[in-house]
């Protein structure tokens, strides 16, 4: 049995690679851990595991290795499109993938590791969907309206409806309107999907969190019919 512990304080990132592991006969998630305390006592207690995490979340490669050693744990690193991966090899780390990764480059990636071997994801294969052929992307982008993008974004931080109403000085149902609009408008039926979808096209996670870095609040006399 392939035993997984999942570090990654984007609550919605996490569930979708449990998504995509579950289904498989032979791999089990073991922990998953929104902290570095939990990652680290994870470690401790998982010895023997596969270490999926996120660069930003635990970014002192090198000390995580040398305990990740200790516990014989196999590390996988999730980096950011512009990093390049020798650092991360250096300190011990054998696996890199980006954010974009498909499922299955994801389970090639675990299962190498996991025999000690090296995997790194191509990061042309990476951007792939990040250039201006990311047709879908591009005009999943056009569609959605600056408030959109804005609630888009916080829903793939793992934000719920409460917080993201608190931060953009709405109601709670005023959230609940946008996102119905936004589900209908990529496709998608919960913020999980949406999450992924925004995810796995760059084009549409970029404009999404450019628009909430110049965030305004949204007024909260607005349509409850959820019009935008």
């Amino acid at each position: 049995m392939l035993k997984i512990i999942l570090a990654d304080n984007q609550a919605i990132f996490r569930a979708g690679i449990a998504k995509v592991l579950a289904v498989e006969d032979d791999v089990r998630i073991v922990a998953q851990a929104q902290t570095v305390e939990q990652a680290m006592i994870a470690i401790d207690k998982f010895r023997g595991s596969v270490m999926i995490y996120a660069a930003d979340f635990l970014p002192d490669a090198e000390q995580l290795a040398a305990q990740a050693r200790e516990s014989a744990i196999q590390l996988v690193v999730i980096a950011e499109s512009n990093e390049q991966p020798d650092r991360y090899l250096r300190a011990g780390v054998l696996g890199l993938i980006y954010r974009s990764v498909e499922s299955t480059e994801l389970l090639r990636c675990v299962r190498k590791v996991s025999t000690g071997e090296v995997y790194v994801q191509d990061l042309r294969s990476a951007a792939g969907s990040t250039d201006t052929d990311d047709f879908v992307g591009a005009r999943v982008r056009d569609r959605l309206t600056p408030k959109e993008l804005k609630i888009v974004a916080l829903i793939v931080q793992g934000f719920k409806n409460k917080e993201i109403a608190n931060l953009l000085g709405t109601t709670e149902q005023v959230v609940k309107n946008y996102l119905r609009n936004v589900y209908d408008k990529i496709g998608v039926s919960d913020r999980l999907e949406l999450a992924l979808f925004t995810i796995h096209h760059r084009i549409l996670a970029e404009a999404a969190a450019a628009s909430a870095a110049a965030m305004r609040p949204i007024p909260s006399s607005t349509s409850s019919s959820g019009a935008v």
